[in-house]
């Protein structure tokens, strides 16, 4: 008998067809013998639905009364869903997040799990309920209500998945697996059996949809075995584990983009040690992101350097600067949008020669300038233009050999989180 961590997202539940579709499945593992716990998402659009009439009341609406508001969409999917198994013949118990013991940082509309006490999940799995839980929410020790943001669903289930040591944590999405690419942009993506924490983790962080990256990051802290399937087909999906086995000749596992960027150039900045500490500093303690940083040559003393921040955060880091001014000195700040970053992820590219040049040569193929660059032992990205980003994609996976024959996949809206 297996301990079983099942997430669903919003789209899986979003009808009453599709909820009893996911009811089924849950009361098929049961009779099989095993022990079920279900985190689950807002139905379908609920969410947005949801801010969009707060928008309607207060244009800017306090966090703590949005936090409120949003976890009510996951507290009808969870009493839904548990009724629903009720209906088919098994035991069932739902639970908020703050009743399953979810305990976070006094943080609102991101907040970060701190602890969780399962002993009332633990009780209810006994009694042989499959235990439904409220994604995306916690609470303080204060008693202060909570939610963790985007992707907060797949970090509950895989954080209560280490909680109540289950054997294997199963996300439920609407593709039956991690490809190679985005599926809907390259016809011939290649589905994984197999992928590293590590290689999923920047997949994740370079823009891949389909896991939070702080879903994995708490797979890998805390080695839960994932699992990600579709919830429309019975077809086997993905295992994200510490190690997966290379596929022969396959270097790059994956292709990931994301046009959530911004450039950010400040020009004529004197070079005088401790400016990038101030620039970074600054930016850090208002809580701004800093993905990619280059630095040009000095010239009479002056140096030019470029970062990039996420779309949202540009105007808020280009204020950030020009408030430091006085401290560090520069002739001219300005940014840039309609950028996307590239990446190419892969275990294997730390010991073949050879991939970055492969990637410069494709986008050169295609007439492509590239803004920026950086890399790690696993990763290669690169700032582009946004505008021809389908074709960038589709040129580099076959570029690297991961073209498969075209497969058609199962597939509906995007889970939001």
């Amino acid at each position: 008998m297996s301990l079983i961590v099942m997430k669903f997202g919003g789209s899986s539940v979003g009808s009453t067809e599709r909820m009893q579709r996911v009811a089924k499945r849950i009361a098929d593992y049961k009779e099989a013998g095993h022990q079920v716990v279900v985190v689950v998402s807002a139905m379908g659009d609920t969410t947005d639905d949801l801010i969009d009439q707060s928008k309607q009341l207060n244009l800017s609406p306090p966090s703590r009364e949005m936090d409120m508001l949003l976890t009510t969409g996951e507290q009808i999917s969870v009493a839904l869903l548990s009724m629903t198994i009720h209906s088919i013949g098994h035991k069932a118990m739902s639970f908020t997040g703050w009743q399953a013991g979810i305990r976070t940082e006094a943080v609102h509309g991101k907040a970060r799990i701190t602890d969780i006490r399962p002993d009332r999940i633990i009780n209810a799995i006994e009694e042989g309920n499959a235990v439904i839980i409220a994604g995306f929410q916690g609470m303080t020790e204060d008693g202060e209500i909570t939610t963790l943001g985007r992707g907060g669903s797949d970090t509950t289930a895989v954080a209560l998945a280490a909680a109540i040591k289950a054997d294997v944590c199963e996300i439920y999405t609407d593709v039956d697996g991690i490809y190679s690419t985005d599926p809907r942009i390259v016809k011939c993506a290649r589905k994984l059996d197999e992928i590293s924490y590590d290689e999923m983790l920047e997949l994740a962080n370079l823009g891949a949809a389909v896991l939070h990256p702080r879903a994995v990051e708490y797979a890998k802290n805390y080695n839960v075995p994932l699992v990600v399937r579709s919830s429309f087909t019975q077809n086997e999906g993905t295992s994200v584990k510490e190690e997966a086995v290379m596929e022969q000749g396959i270097v790059v596992r994956g292709i990931a983009y994301d046009k959530n960027v911004a450039r950010i150039s400040i020009l004529g900045v004197e070079d005088i040690p401790g400016v990038l500490a101030k620039v970074f500093g600054a930016l850090a303690s208002s809580g701004i992101d800093v993905d990619i940083i280059v630095q040009s040559g000095v010239q009479e003393g002056k140096a030019d350097f470029a970062f990039t921040v996420s779309l949202g955060d540009k105007e808020k880091a280009i204020s950030v600067v020009e408030g430091i001014r006085s401290e560090v000195p520069y002739e001219e700040v300005n940014s840039e949008e309609n950028l996307v970053k590239v990446s190419i992820v892969g275990a294997g590219m730390v010991s073949n020669p050879g991939v970055a040049a492969k990637m410069f040569e494709a986008l050169y193929n295609l007439g492509i300038s590239i803004k920026m660059v950086t890399t790690s032992e696993i990763r290669l990205s690169c700032i582009i233009a946004a505008e021809p980003v389908h074709e960038v994609v589709r040129a580099l996976h076959t570029a690297y050999g991961l073209d498969t024959a075209e497969q058609a996949f199962v597939g509906g809206p995007q889970d939001r989180r």
